[in-house]
C-alpha cells in the first residue's frame, strides 16, 4: 500500500513539474519593433530649410447613410473619394415608395487596397555628399552634414494602373498607419540644411559623408468594380459588379528624415 502511495505521489509531482519546466524552457519572446529607425537615420524637420507641408490624409468618417450603404456592399469599400461622394448624397424616403425601383450607375472605382508588404529602404536615393581631404593633416578633422543644393525626392507607383491617384491615396493611408512615419509621394530637402552630428576623419585620410533620403516600399493588391446604387421601395443598397483585382507597388518617401553613411579612405572614391 505504501509503495502504491509513493508511486502515485511521484506521478503527481511529475505532472505538476512538467508545465513549469516547459514554461522555463520557453520564455515569451519579445518581438522587435518592425519599423525601428536605425541610429544612422536622423530627423531634420527643424533643420530643413524647406518647410514640407504635412501630408494630411485623415480617415474620412462616413455619414450614417454612407455607413449603411458601405455595409450593404458585396465588396469592401475604402476609397476615400467614393466615401466622400456618398457622404454628399441625400436620399429621402417616402412611405408611398412601394413598387418604386431605380438603379443608379456611380461609375468604375478603385474600391479598396490590401497591403501585403511594407518595408523601409533607408538609402532610397542619394541626395548629398560632403567631402574633406585630410591626407595632409596630422590630427583628425571633424565633418558634418550640410546640404549643398536643394533636392526633390519623388516616389510613385511602380507600374501604370487605372485610377492611379485614388490608389495612391489608399496606399499612402495604409503605409502611414503601419509605419507611423511621415510619408509623402513628394518631399524636399532644402539647400543649407544641416545636422550637428560630427564625424571624425583620421589624419592621412579622405572623408566622405553621404546623405540619403529614405522611402517605404509598399506592395499589395487593389480591387476594382462597377458601383451601382440600388433603390427598391424604402431600401437603399450598393451592388458592385465586374470585380477585378490587380497587384501594385509603390515607393513612398519619408518626409524630413535623412540617412547617413560615413567613409574614411586612403584613396579617392
Amino acid at each position: 500500500m505504501r509503495k502504491l502511495i509513493a508511486v502515485l505521489m511521484t506521478l503527481l509531482l511529475m505532472v505538476t513539474m512538467v508545465p513549469a519546466a516547459q514554461a522555463e524552457k520557453a520564455p515569451a519572446k519579445k518581438e522587435p519593433a518592425k519599423y525601428q529607425i536605425p541610429a544612422s537615420v536622423r530627423n531634420i524637420t527643424k533643420e530643413n530649410t524647406y518647410p514640407n507641408s504635412t501630408q494630411d490624409l485623415p480617415y474620412l468618417q462616413p455619414s450614417e447613410l454612407t455607413k449603411k450603404l458601405i455595409n450593404s456592399s458585396n465588396v469592401k469599400i475604402e476609397n476615400p473619394d467614393l466615401i466622400r461622394m456618398l457622404n454628399e448624397a441625400s436620399i429621402n424616403s417616402t412611405p408611398f415608395a412601394i413598387g418604386y425601383r431605380a438603379i443608379i450607375y456611380l461609375g468604375q472605382w478603385a474600391l479598396n487596397y490590401e497591403s501585403a508588404e511594407t518595408s523601409p529602404n533607408w538609402e532610397y536615393q542619394k541626395i548629398n555628399t560632403n567631402y574633406y581631404d585630410n591626407r595632409g593633416g596630422n590630427t583628425p578633422y571633424q565633418i558634418k552634414y550640410v546640404q549643398e543644393s536643394q533636392k526633390i525626392v519623388r516616389g510613385g507607383l511602380t507600374s501604370k494602373i487605372t485610377n492611379a491617384e485614388e490608389v495612391k491615396k489608399m496606399m499612402l493611408l495604409k503605409s502611414m498607419k503601419k509605419t507611423n512615419l511621415p510619408l509623402s509621394f513628394d518631399t524636399v530637402i532644402g539647400a543649407g540644411t544641416k545636422n550637428d552630428h560630427y564625424y571624425n576623419i583620421p589624419a592621412k585620410r579622405l572623408g566622405y559623408l553621404y546623405a540619403y533620403a529614405p522611402a517605404i516600399s509598399e506592395k499589395g493588391k487593389v480591387t476594382y468594380g462597377e458601383v451601382y446604387l440600388m433603390l427598391k421601395g424604402n431600401r437603399k443598397f450598393i451592388v458592385v459588379k465586374n470585380v477585378t483585382s490587380q497587384g501594385i507597388g509603390a515607393w513612398i518617401p519619408v518626409q524630413d528624415y535623412v540617412s547617413f553613411g560615413f567613409v574614411a579612405s586612403e584613396r579617392p572614391r
